[in-house]
C-alpha cells in the first residue's frame, strides 16, 4: 500500500523513515515525497575506453569525469547524454519499508529521464544515486537543489529478514553523492 502525505508525516515524525537534511512540507505530495538534487555529476570519459564489460569492474578513475557545481551553475545535459548524480537528501530506510522511485513529470515533458534501478530496499541508507539521461534534441540545464525526482513510500507485509544494509550483496549502502557501477554481483559467485 502507498502512504498518503498524512501517513508519510507520521513515519517521518516517528523517526522510522529519516531524512538528512530534513525534508521541507513543500516536498511532500498527496503519495510522494519531492527530492532534490545533489551537487556532484559523473560521466564517462569515452575518449578513454570504448567498452563497459559487465564482468569486469569499471577502470580507473580517469574513466569517470566528476564535476561538482555550485549554488546557481547549471550542469549542461546534451541530447543522448547520460550522467550519474544522486539526491541531496541522505535517506535511512527502515526495514519495513520500501520507495519506488521516478523522475519527476515535468522534466520528463522536457526529455529528462530520472531513473534509479525502480525502488529502495528496506534497510538502505544513504543519497540516492540517479541515471539521468537527455532524450531530446536540445541541451537541458539542471541546477543543484532543483526537484529531481519523487518517491512513493510503501509498507512491506512484514519486515524484511535480510534488509539491504545485512545483505552481503549490498555494494551501495552509506553512499555519499553518486556511485558509479560495480559489477561483482551481477553474476553468480563460482561454487565449489
Amino acid at each position: 500500500m502507498i502512504l498518503s502525505d498524512r501517513d508519510i508525516k507520521k513515519i517521518i515524525k516517528n523517526k522510522h523513515l529519516i531524512f538528512k537534511p530534513s525534508l521541507s512540507k513543500n516536498q511532500i505530495g498527496p503519495a510522494s515525497i519531492d527530492l532534490k538534487l545533489g551537487p556532484i555529476f559523473k560521466k564517462f570519459n569515452i575518449s578513454k575506453q570504448c567498452l563497459l564489460d559487465t564482468k569486469k569492474e569499471l577502470p580507473d578513475k580517469d574513466f569517470i569525469i566528476t564535476k561538482r557545481v555550485k549554488p546557481n551553475e547549471p550542469f549542461i545535459l546534451h541530447p543522448n547524454d547520460f550522467v550519474l548524480a544522486s539526491t541531496k537528501e541522505y535517506i535511512k530506510v527502515p526495514n519495513n519499508v520500501i520507495l519506488k522511485v521516478e523522475g519527476k513529470s515535468t522534466l520528463a515533458r522536457m526529455g529528462i529521464l530520472v531513473h534509479t534501478a525502480g525502488f529502495v530496499d528496506p534497510g538502505f541508507e544513504g543519497a540516492l544515486t540517479l541515471e539521468i539521461s537527455n532524450q531530446s534534441d536540445l541541451p537541458v540545464a539542471l541546477y543543484r537543489d532543483m526537484y529531481i525526482c519523487q518517491v512513493a513510500v510503501e509498507y512491506l507485509s512484514s519486515p524484511a529478514e535480510v534488509p539491504y544494509n545485512k545483505r552481503e550483496k549490498s555494494l551501495y549502502s552509506k553512499s555519499q553523492g553518486p556511485k558509479i557501477a560495480k559489477t561483482n554481483n551481477l553474476f553468480d559467485k563460482p561454487t565449489k
